[in-house]
């Protein structure tokens, strides 16, 4: 019991830590390559996550893009609705940070 209550007492001490000074966060700005359908694609992705999560993927297929977005759309409920906004994103993501190959 008393092993617990030290162990308790020990981690709650953290808690109360202070920093003297400020924290800065770094910004690191993730730029998207301009091309149709960026601005719905930003809004319907940067939601979630930054853009650099997107990049992070490499360069990709066409069905890896549509798999993802499907991914996104039915685990993580992301905001995209209809068919019209799926081609949209999936689109733009081939076009502009796609292999050049369909499968």
């Amino acid at each position: 019991m008393k092993k617990l209550l030290f162990i308790l007492l020990f981690m709650s001490t953290t808690l109360f830590a202070q920093v003297k000074g400020g924290i800065t966060v770094p910004y690191i700005d993730f730029p998207m390559k301009e091309g149709k359908g960026m601005y719905s694609t930003r809004g319907k992705c940067n939601m979630c996550h930054s853009w650099g999560y997107t990049l992070n993927q490499g360069l990709q297929s066409k069905k890896f893009w549509r798999e993802k977005v499907m991914k996104m759309i039915v685990v993580f409920k992301a905001p995209i609705k209809t068919q019209k906004d799926i081609d949209t994103v999936v689109n733009y993501l081939f076009e502009n940070y796609g292999n050049g190959e369909l499968e």
